[in-house]
């Protein structure tokens, strides 16, 4: 057969094997069920011959993708979506990346990284959890027949023009032809599609009634994986935004952001949570809930990308395929609140506490704020569309909204994780805990002095005027303390290090002591030993750091100007001048490039040529390549607007904004931290006898009773996993510059010379309103690049310097462009509940919390009763034996604490 003859059918086949592996997943789910309720003798076989045909619908669909992938490469534009997101002049890679740029191609490619998990799972499960198998392989069928379903009647990516092939294609959108988004998207569904295998675990556990710890040991590096990559996933999106977007700006609080966010605030509260059973037995129906809700949060978020529900710069268009996930989720909940309900007497067991002052109790505080934070991210995120339903006037929730109500809440859920560091499990004595607490306050005291007293030098003050977005009591009680908390957060970033590093050095100072090893080899030794602890220390250094920059955030500096060659325009302590414009062709775009140098103290520091990019297939959409200096201080970030062509007058944009770097130091420390506490235990065996050395309760699994050759395997598949985390690490490596989404026109503001420092006054009123163009993705004023934004912030500057007040140009620009023109809704009527609803849950969730942790501490104190009155002299030497167990004890639970 010829290739002429191959290329004519792809169209055709590719649809034809779209119904092949939903067929396939259907006799595959058929079985599954049968060997899950068939006698042992004919269950095997029904076991053997589900897996055969579970590895047969991977085949299925890595040939459909591939075949796709063939369509894009050899330019098949007979295929609508082939048509739509490629052209002759696109580079190989983006051929690539247009395999996931569209809503049909994507739901491939998510259904061919799952049929990947699956296959991998069902290797995995091969010779063990012999009785959860045949429901886990039933429940990633289930979910891979979904979206057979939704590709075979909703969104065929193998759909053909029915006016035939035209000559060429439309091309790739020009926002998409970035590195990021070509490593972005994928990451980022390996951690939603990665949800899918603890879901199936957990449905499995309720179906076949194996409720005990189990299930949680099969899951957890599985879970792990899948949170590396909702990380990883996000941070590249960040970077996308920021070298792409041109606002200056890395996080938006965009909707499509928000969607890929929730599932991770879950994640890591399982995370976190599992610990507690794992030790306890405790929390089950929780763990088994948070598992669930992580992958119902990951079909909503790709739900709200294709419904049309929300407008964002990144979601799909409106189409059909949003019903069909709704009645997905619908399905979802319902099986597994009727599989919860029950197996609840199974899954309730009686949970105490020995101490308030415990790992337990923090990570109880620590769930439920994870929780609040995510509720609260969702209730924003979809109110417009409530509001619309509600009171028929569509809103908007923008960046400023979140801003002004996550603050806080971050720090304290920055500082619980500090605590839970110091906190030991169970209980501690009164000494170890006051030992374990003195350097982190100090540090905490520290760092909150340096910054009042040392900030404002380096450009972080100790004050921030932060504009309350409400009038209110409470608006202006939230907007007073967001001002006044950046240097307890900085205290609080301090105690967190501190306690950290205390955590690495008194394990390292134990070893060489008791091993008589060098530091450094004492060091690796306990990280080798512990992987899962100082993993997790690692990843909490990482997030830390983070933390660190986006504290800079804060500071962000910022200004515009319209200048001629040789002209200047200052923004902090850089002066730049603005040289002349070079225009160059490559075969497939126009650009555009602005010749400035960076000036500090008057002597030229650095170059930088921020460019207009313009694209054959898309001459409407240009994209500005911005330049961004990088610096362990800040970075300069400027961005070209616009420039006159006869007159070569431009208009330029500049950011300075403090600390940026370290988010994506943190970010690499998180993967790093992920990649050990995934990596196998060198010898299987070893870790066997340590785990079996430890001290058990009486209720607790031991090894032998899970199935032989688990301990090998856990070995094998975590040295792939962890490869495959570190391998990921470079992705997250910024480059000096990178595209950015705006608008140019012929011809930038009218007067060269003229310089926009945005004041704290300006921005405030700027990030209240969104550009109304109709354009662009709606930005807030403030950050929006088009020319439309530009012009209205140099009107409403003109109006301030006026005289009118800031509420009488919102009100002007509400006027003319309707409630909708806000980023926070108007303080009033139902909107009220868009914050208080949530903060009122978080408050509500925290007294049920305090009284569910004072219950289990009371059941912990009746399980071990107050003794009877002794004499003084019996006291003083129970004392001094309780001294000594207590050091014995406390240098036991370090060396057990994995």
């Amino acid at each position: 057969m010829n290739s002429q003859a191959i290329n004519a059918g792809i169209p055709a086949l590719g649809t034809w094997t779209i119904y092949a592996f939903l067929l396939s997943a259907a006799v595959t789910f058929a079985l599954s069920v049968l060997a899950a309720t068939e006698p042992t003798r004919a269950s095997d076989r029904y076991l053997r011959a589900a897996r055969m045909a579970a590895l047969g619908t991977v085949a299925l669909v890595v040939f459909d993708v591939l075949l796709l992938a063939y369509a894009f490469v050899s330019h098949d534009f007979r295929i609508r979506y082939v048509m739509r997101y490629s052209d002759r002049s696109m580079e190989g890679i983006y051929l690539l990346t247009a395999l996931w740029g569209g809503q049909d191609g994507s739901l491939l490619w998510w259904t061919f990284l799952l049929s990947l998990y699956t296959g991998a799972c069902v290797l995995w499960l091969r010779t063990r959890y012999r009785e959860l198998a045949p429901y886990v392989i039933a429940t990633l069928m289930v979910i891979v027949m979904f979206f057979g379903i939704l590709m075979a009647f909703a969104a065929n990516p193998f759909a053909v023009n029915v006016a035939g092939a035209p000559p060429d294609g439309e091309g790739l959108n020009p926002s998409l032809r970035n590195f990021y988004m070509a490593i972005h998207p994928p990451s980022l569904y390996v951690g939603f599609v990665g949800c899918s295998v603890p879901f199936a675990f957990a449905i499995a556990a309720l179906a076949s009634g194996r409720l005990d710890e189990a299930w949680l040991y099969a899951v957890r590096k599985w879970a792990l994986f899948a949170w590396l990559f909702l990380s990883i996933g996000n941070v590249l999106g960040m970077l996308w935004a920021y070298e792409e977007l041109g606002w200056g700006g890395y996080w938006a609080w965009d909707p499509v952001e928000n969607a890929a966010c929730i599932p991770w605030f879950t994640a890591t509260a399982f995370l976190h949570s599992i610990m507690i059973q794992e030790r306890r037995g405790t929390l089950k129906v929780w763990n088994v809930s948070l598992i669930i809700t992580t992958f119902l949060l990951t079909i909503f978020g790709t739900f709200l990308t294709r419904s049309g529900l929300i407008a964002s710069i990144h979601s799909f268009a409106q189409s059909e395929v949003g019903v069909y996930f709704l009645y997905f989720m619908a399905f979802i909940a319902a099986i597994s609140v009727g599989l919860i309900a029950y197996r609840w007497r199974a899954l309730r067991r009686p949970t105490s506490l020995d101490s308030l002052v415990s790992r337990e109790a923090a990570f109880v505080a620590n769930n439920w704020l994870l929780l609040g934070i995510c509720t609260f991210i969702v209730v924003a995120t979809t109110w417009p569309k409530i509001s619309e339903w509600i009171s028929r006037e569509r809103l908007t929730v923008g960046a400023a909204f979140y801003n002004f109500w996550l603050f806080i809440p971050g720090i304290v859920l920055l500082a619980l994780m500090g605590i839970g560091t110091l906190t030991p499990w169970r209980k501690g004595s009164p000494k170890q805990i006051r030992d374990a607490f003195v350097a982190p306050s100090i540090a905490f005291a520290v760092g909150f002095l340096l910054h009042v007293f040392v900030g404002a030098s380096v450009g972080l003050p100790a004050v921030v005027a932060v504009e309350p977005i409400y009038p209110s009591a409470v608006g202006r009680t939230i907007a007073w303390l967001n001002g006044h908390l950046p240097p307890v957060a900085m205290g609080v970033i301090f105690f967190n290090l501190v306690a950290l590093v205390q955590e690495f050095v008194q394990g390292t100072r134990a070893r060489s002591k008791t091993k008589d090893e060098s530091t450094f080899t004492a060091l690796l030794q306990i990280i080798a030993k512990n992987r899962r602890r100082y993993g997790g220390y690692t990843v909490h250094i990482g997030i830390v750091l983070m933390f660190f920059g986006f504290l800079g955030g804060f500071y962000r500096a910022e200004a515009e100007a319209t200048v001629a060659p040789g002209e200047s325009f200052t923004i902090g302590r850089y002066t730049l001048r603005y040289d002349g414009v070079e225009n160059r062709r490559e075969p497939s775009r126009r650009e555009v490039y602005t010749r400035v140098a960076v000036l500090v103290n008057g002597q030229e520091w650095r170059r930088v040529a921020p460019a207009k990019f313009v694209f054959n297939t898309h001459p409407d959409m240009p994209t500005s390549e911005v330049s961004i200096v990088s610096t362990p201080r800040e970075d300069l970030y400027t961005v070209m607007a616009s420039v006159s062509p006869t007159t070569r007058v431009a208009h330029l944009k500049a950011f300075v904004t403090p600390l940026v770097i370290w988010i994506w130091i943190g970010a690499l420390v998180l993967i790093l931290g992920t990649a050990i506490g995934l990596w196998p235990e060198a010898n299987p065996v070893l870790s066997a006898v340590r785990e079996r050395s430890r001290p058990r309760r009486a209720e607790e699994p031991a090894d032998d009773a899970q199935p032989a050759g688990a301990a090998a395997a856990r070995s094998t598949t975590g040295a792939v996993i962890a490869i495959l985390s570190l391998a990921s690490a470079a992705a997250v490596l910024s480059p000096s510059t990178a595209h950015a989404q705006g608008h140019t026109t012929s011809s930038p503001p009218p007067v060269a010379g003229a310089t926009e420092q945005m004041s704290p006054r300006d921005r405030r009123l700027y990030d209240k309103l969104l550009c109304m163009c109709g354009d662009c993705a709606r930005l807030p004023l403030a950050t929006c690049t088009c020319d439309f934004a530009g012009q209205t912030r140099h009107d409403m500057h003109d109006q301030l310097e006026q005289g009118r007040s800031v509420d009488e140009i919102i009100a002007a620009y509400v006027r003319r462009y309707g409630a909708a023109a806000l980023s926070v809704p108007p303080d009033e009527g139902r909107n009220r509940w868009i914050y208080a609803g949530p903060f009122v849950a978080i408050l509500a969730g925290a007294g049920f919390g305090v009284k569910l942790v004072r219950k289990w501490r009371d059941r912990g104190l009746a399980a071990n009763p107050t003794p009877a009155p002794v004499s003084a002299a019996e006291a003083q030497a129970t004392t001094t034996r309780n001294a000594e167990y207590d050091r014995r004890v406390d240098e036991e639970l370090r060396d057990l604490d994995d």
